[in-house]
């Protein structure tokens, strides 16, 4: 038996106004993106905005369903919108926010599979931007959020 161990840095900002402009700028369309939300049944509605290889920026938010399997998060809302109409772009970040907002909004493990599948898939780091309270935590590579990813191979 061998004991291993998984430890990753990230930066933590106390304030957003500490980040750069443009990381700003992300969380605040990924804020926008919250109210078109369909959240009625938990109230929690998230936002997500991607900044792309050529400086375009796209957002999706959560969308529920009575049927809550069937309801989709913000983050795979957005990665699935890329992916069927921006195929072959980069994502270079990628911000999210919540309303309520009382910590960081960090992805469900679904979307961090998914987040880290098109990371994969694009050969190429997608920093994260976690907002909420005024605060922000960055992650320069997906992967980091989730060591061990399913793979096929």
């Amino acid at each position: 038996m061998e004991t291993k161990k998984h430890c990753f840095d990230f930066r933590q900002y106390r304030t957003q106004q500490e980040l750069p402009e443009q990381e700003r700028l992300l969380i605040g369309k990924a804020a926008e993106a919250c109210g078109s939300a369909y959240a009625p049944y938990s109230g929690f509605r998230v936002g997500a905005a991607v900044l792309l290889d050529d400086d375009e920026i796209l957002t999706a938010s959560n969308q529920e369903s009575e049927v809550f399997p069937s309801g989709m998060c913000a983050e795979r809302s957005l990665l699935y919108y890329v992916q069927a109409n921006r195929p072959g772009r980069t994502i270079r970040t990628m911000a999210i926010a919540s309303a309520p907002s009382p910590r960081e909004c960090t992805p469900c493990g679904a979307c961090r599979q998914v987040i880290a599948d098109a990371e994969k898939r694009q050969q190429a780091p997608i920093r994260i931007v976690m907002s909420g309270a005024g605060r922000a935590i960055v992650v320069e590579e997906a992967k980091l959020l989730l060591p061990f990813t399913f793979e096929l191979e």
